[in-house]
């Protein structure tokens, strides 16, 4: 039996037979769905109203999926993104992360792949929302405050993408043990990315050009063959 985890849902989509068959499949399984045919639309439709998953295409008419992804995440890093996209590149992939996307789903797919999609995001993101946001994460001199995912480090602010902030967030709650690249996958991406690719080692590298380059102690270290872990 399908239980249903959230309330509604926004489809931005110009396509309108992918949007009303997505719309209708989401509705036969209770759910409340707005739609918007264009990036214009969508932008109105995220500042106007509350929702509990995005499904955002790429190639959308105005404003692209990925300006509009970026500039929703300047004032909602909570409500999940789904992307949807006729390409199945690593580049598209990384770059639709980069600018905030929480998972990928490559055309055409089964709208029952994409159900299960929405209410895997839907589930991570309620269990990240009952942390308690006003309790700072501390490893050394490193700060992480998740009410506002700002991270700081010797009083100098850290500007992270949010898949660098959300990767280094999973490290530092691990409180100095290893987390294996299967498992940053899992959390950060769902499973949408094959974990022997080399996409976790290009982020680990982002990160430490920005939380350890710049200073004397090198916080995130690597166990070749097993992951990755900050030093405590």
């Amino acid at each position: 039996m399908f239980v249903t985890l959230f309330m509604k849902i926004l489809i931005v989509e110009d396509d309108t037979t992918i949007n009303q068959n997505i719309r209708d499949y989401l509705v036969q399984n209770g759910v409340e769905v707005e739609s918007a045919y264009d990036g214009f639309l969508g932008e109105k439709l995220l500042k106007r109203e509350q929702f509990d998953c995005v499904i955002l295409d790429v190639n959308l008419p105005f404003k692209n999926g990925y300006e509009l992804c970026r500039e929703f995440r300047q004032y909602n890093q909570q409500t999940p993104v789904l992307m949807l996209t006729a390409f199945d590149e690593l580049e598209d992939k990384v770059q639709g992360f980069d600018h905030g996307a929480d998972d990928y789903l490559t055309k055409p797919f089964y709208t029952k792949e994409l159900l299960v999609r929405i209410k895997s995001l839907i589930k991570r993101s309620t269990q990240s929302g009952t942390r308690n946001l006003n309790e700072n994460i501390i490893v050394d001199d490193l700060v992480i405050h998740p009410g506002n995912k700002t991270v700081m480090r010797k009083d100098v602010k850290i500007q992270l993408t949010p898949r660098e902030y959300q990767i280094l967030l999973k490290l530092a709650l691990a409180n100095g043990e290893l987390v294996s690249k299967k498992e940053l996958v899992k959390e950060i991406w769902g499973g949408s990315f094959d974990a022997n690719t080399n996409t976790i080692e290009v982020y680990i590298n982002f990160l430490r050009n920005k939380v350890d380059k710049p200073f004397v102690k090198q916080l995130i270290k690597t166990k070749i063959g097993f992951g990755y872990y900050l030093e405590i």
